[in-house]
């Protein structure tokens, strides 16, 4: 039997189409279960309603198999955890109501959990070697951003995408390509046997440490466009390289502005999350350069890249131990709110 001492906290994420629940035991992760949904393959994109009609399916057996794996009864508990936002409204609406109910019917304190902290903090997951304060080059389908991070509580966004984010990039141009959804982690693997010089493409000349990457996806879109009428059958014969150029000039272009998010500021502990931190080329290019300028690199095991529960969870034990709850009029929020 768990120690009443013990910090024991049910975490549910559900900010789009993955239904994860984790259990984290004194700061230490017991399980991180994920349920994914291959219905959108066919539609090529997410699709809200049906995302959240399979949360609800998918919510019950994923709870149960995470408290089974970590030999945790639901009594045992101290806390429930849920994702709060950015997200789809309906699938965070799912998860925020399942936590709120069982917080409730347990009489225990709910933790509402920023999605995007949760990604900062996976590397804190299983690990203590990571140094306040530190960068953060946080890269996901939703969200592009370089983030200070002074302490658990403490982040300052010192720059973002002022329109589509990387993983958007990544995955809007691998349709482009007539590559399935998600076409992100297909375009890396067909990139690992091209020539990433072979293509030129643009990057964003946005000021400071901001990021742009419509620019690049309307480039490649007429690059397609006029080849394809010199050639019907170029994209086919130059898949692989059209795909290492695109990777490449992404990138460049992200590892352009965290260098000078290291030079502006100092602090030479970098990080990376999100789910374009699983991206082979990025992940390579972080290490070559720490080798090259002395960084210290944190790159989370592969499973804490993408969305996931256990990140959650670490970050909700963080507001445990700070006393930050929530209430029961906590409410989701689609958008970032700070």
């Amino acid at each position: 039997m768990p120690d009443k001492k013990d910090i024991i906290i049910l975490a549910i994420e559900s900010s789009c189409d993955d239904t994860g629940a984790a259990v984290i035991h004194n700061g230490k992760m017991r399980s991180n279960i994920v349920a994914s949904q291959q219905i959108h393959e066919q539609y090529g994109g997410v699709v809200p309603e049906l995302a959240s009609r399979a949360h609800q399916q998918h919510i019950l057996p994923v709870v149960d198999a995470a408290l089974k794996e970590a030999q945790i009864s639901k009594n045992d508990l101290t806390a429930i955890a849920f994702t709060q936002g950015p997200g789809l409204l309906g699938s965070l609406m799912v998860g925020a109501s399942f936590a709120k109910s069982m917080a409730l019917a347990l009489d225990i304190p709910l933790i509402g959990v920023n999605h995007l902290d949760a990604h900062v903090l996976a590397h804190f997951i299983d690990a203590d070697e990571v140094q306040f304060p530190f960068l953060c080059l946080l890269v996901s389908g939703g969200h592009t951003q370089i983030v200070k991070v002074d302490s658990p509580q403490h982040m300052e966004i010192l720059g973002k995408t002022r329109d589509d984010a990387a993983g958007e990039a990544f995955d809007k141009t691998a349709k482009m390509l007539g590559l399935p959804y998600p076409g992100g982690p297909l375009l890396d693997k067909l990139a690992q046997s091209g020539d990433p010089h072979r293509f030129k493409f643009p990057d964003s000349r946005v000021d400071a440490l901001d990021f742009s990457f419509s620019g690049l996806k309307t480039a490649v879109l007429y690059f397609i466009r006029d080849e394809k009428e010199k050639n019907p059958d170029f994209v086919e014969q130059n898949l692989n390289d059209i795909c290492a150029s695109i990777q490449h000039t992404i990138v460049s272009y992200l590892m352009r502005k965290l260098k000078k998010a290291v030079t502006e500021t100092g602090i030479n502990e970098i990080a990376i999350s999100g789910g374009v931190s699983a991206n082979s080329g990025l992940r390579t290019a972080v290490k070559l350069t720490s080798q090259k300028l002395g960084w210290r690199v944190h790159i989370p095991a592969l499973e804490y890249c993408t969305d996931n529960a256990a990140m959650i969870a670490q970050s909700a034990h963080f507001q445990y131990v700070n006393e930050d709850f929530a209430d029961q009029s906590t409410v989701p929020y689609a958008r970032l709110n700070k």
